[in-house]
């Protein structure tokens, strides 16, 4: 097994480091890696139905859709992301508790209560430290997980807490559970790099013929390439999001406005506006330009660019329009 210290820390690079290991990379691996300040969202979801959209946007998070299912999470510094890449024996392609067992060893090495519980979390006395989500390809599994160590708890909450009557639609919803951070249940104090190293000697000693591994340039190349051309695009981040429509409702300075979207693929394709706003110009214009146009802020402000919005909207702005679509 190929053990890997991946330490770059941009998100979408290392979703897209999962993908190469998977499909271009013969050998078993297990890999160690950290991402700054994302929100990683499940390849079923609706991407904006899972984040609280102007926090993300005002706290600079990064926003990437993974290649497996399951729900949304919020990666910080204070995170350790796993994941084991393997070739397995048809009928055991999911196994949730293989890959987690181990982890859970070093926990309980450390003193520390963890179990897995559910479907697919390790815990601590009941509450979640780490998610885990399982992805196929062919012959092979790719099994990642969080471990929360030392995360700003505050920010794993305001990323994530979105109101969930603005969206209707079929994805997979992420559902909210109690979390807490290894750290906080450590008998004596331990440094993030401390306990990474603690992961992967243990998993050195484990696996038969488990030795470091460091990536190629050939490997960055084609890893670059993938992030590239797939998980930095809005088009997978946020255009592979199910069907939905869309409902919000605000109050600007010139009255309240309600935007009525119709989705798919990402892209508008019925809009509605009400409110008691008054208006120079028919509303009709704007609408239509927004037909055709990503359920994207650039995209909408690229759109939008064209138009006087004090004229189809009295007393309201081009940013007003973008918080009430968001």
């Amino acid at each position: 097994m190929l053990c890997i210290h991946h330490h770059s820390t941009d998100p979408y690079f290392n979703i897209a480091t999962d993908e190469y290991i998977l499909r271009y990379i013969e050998e078993d691996c297990f890999m160690l890696w950290q991402n700054d300040n994302a929100i990683i969202v499940g390849k079923h979801q609706n991407t904006l139905s899972e984040i609280n959209y102007e926090y993300v946007k005002q706290n600079n998070i990064h926003v990437v859709r993974r290649l497996s299912g399951g729900g949304a999470v919020y990666h910080d510094l204070g995170n350790i992301n796993f994941s084991f890449t393997q070739t397995v024996k048809e009928g055991y392609l999911i196994d949730f508790q293989r890959y987690t067992k181990p982890i859970i060893e070093v926990l309980q090495s450390l003193g520390i209560n963890a179990s897995f519980e559910g479907r697919n979390d390790i815990a601590i006395d009941g509450r979640k430290i780490s998610g885990n989500a399982e992805h196929t390809y062919r012959n092979r599994v790719l099994h990642h997980g969080t471990l929360l160590f030392s995360s700003n708890m505050n920010m794993v909450a305001e990323a994530l807490k979105v109101n969930p009557l603005k969206y209707k639609d079929k994805a997979i919803k992420s559902i909210p559970k109690r979390v807490t951070n290894i750290a906080s249940h450590l008998s004596a104090p331990l440094s993030i790099e401390e306990f990474t190293n603690r992961i992967m000697h243990h998993i050195i000693s484990t696996y038969p013929d488990a030795h470091l591994y460091e990536f190629t340039p050939q490997d960055l190349q084609e890893i670059a390439r993938i992030r590239d051309e797939k998980y930095a695009t809005k088009e997978w981040n946020y255009g592979y999001s199910p069907n939905y429509n869309f409902n919000k409702i605000i109050k600007a300075e010139g009255g309240t406005i309600e935007m009525n979207l119709d989705v798919e693929e990402g892209i508008i394709k019925k809009i509605k506006i009400f409110g008691d706003f008054f208006n120079k110009k028919d509303i009709s214009e704007v609408e239509a330009a927004l037909i055709g146009v990503a359920h994207y802020e650039p995209s909408i402000r690229h759109a939008l660019s064209s138009f006087t919005i004090d004229e189809y909207f009295h007393k309201m702005t081009e940013n007003d329009l973008i918080e009430v679509m968001f």
